[in-house]
């Protein structure tokens, strides 16, 4: 019979016999228990400890560590280094299995393509060109990049037989600061310390060709046989400057 407002629904279909001994149904998925199941729940590491998964990154290295690592000196150069034309030779280039590095001052590179602060009004020895170009052919941009400038080969040194090139990395130490750079340029066989106006700039140092620099106390390394591709590419120097420092101050050489 219908029921009040409906229309009479059709007669039930047989209930089948019950089975006995037949396979319980299976479901997919992974099986939630119950609230009201017995026992307290297993809890998930991940969640309760999350610094067990979660990656750690290692802290900065410092100007510390860095000059706790270059402390002493094996001499790779045959000679020493002036710091300006004029002066004693005091500075001699040294090195590890890994890198090479020398403790000198800061002399001004602006050469390269010229821009506001880097130009022939600017600099009496500007000029237009540098010993490495970017990857367009075109010299690099002081006022941009932070490069360092290795000596010409001489009898004192040759760079390239110590797996150094252009676009090498290298750190930068001034006091408490720590920049990463490129080599981006060659200066004369006898003299050493010198950086681009960029460089300097990311150490603090007055960027100034005429008046600026840093006269002692700044520490260059640089990792054999690094490369930064594209030269011109500054985030990719300092991201692998912080790892190949890392893997510097770490090593047990």
């Amino acid at each position: 019979m219908a029921g009040p407002g409906g229309s009479a629904a059709p007669d039930a279909a047989p209930s089948a016999p019950a089975t006995t001994g037949s396979a319980p149904a299976t479901t997919t998925g992974t099986a939630t228990p119950s609230p009201d199941a017995s026992g307290p729940a297993t809890p998930d590491p991940a969640r309760s400890d999350p610094e067990r998964t979660a990656p750690t990154t290692p802290a900065p290295v410092t100007a510390a560590d860095l000059l706790a690592k270059v402390s002493g000196c094996t001499s790779v150069s045959r000679g020493r280094y002036r710091k300006d034309r004029g002066t004693a030779a005091t500075v001699p280039v040294c090195g590890t299995r890994d890198a090479v590095y020398w403790k000198a001052d800061m002399d001004i590179d602006c050469d390269g393509r010229p821009g506001a602060h880097c130009n022939a009004g600017t600099d009496p020895n500007f000029s237009s060109s540098t010993a490495f170009a970017q990857s367009d052919g075109r010299a690099l941009s002081s006022e941009k990049l932070p490069y360092v400038v290795v000596p010409a080969p001489s009898g004192i040194w040759d760079y390239r037989e110590h797996g150094v090139r252009g676009g090498s990395v290298a750190a930068m130490v001034y006091r408490d600061r720590v920049s990463y750079a490129v080599v981006g340029d060659v200066g004369p066989t006898g003299i050493i310390g010198e950086a681009s106006y960029a460089a300097a700039t990311s150490l603090g140092i007055d960027p100034d060709p005429r008046s600026g620099g840093a006269p002692s106390g700044v520490t260059y390394i640089v990792f054999k046989d690094s490369r930064v591709t594209p030269l011109e590419d500054r985030e990719a120097a300092e991201s692998q400057g912080e790892r190949l420092a890392r893997e510097f101050v770490d090593s047990a050489d």
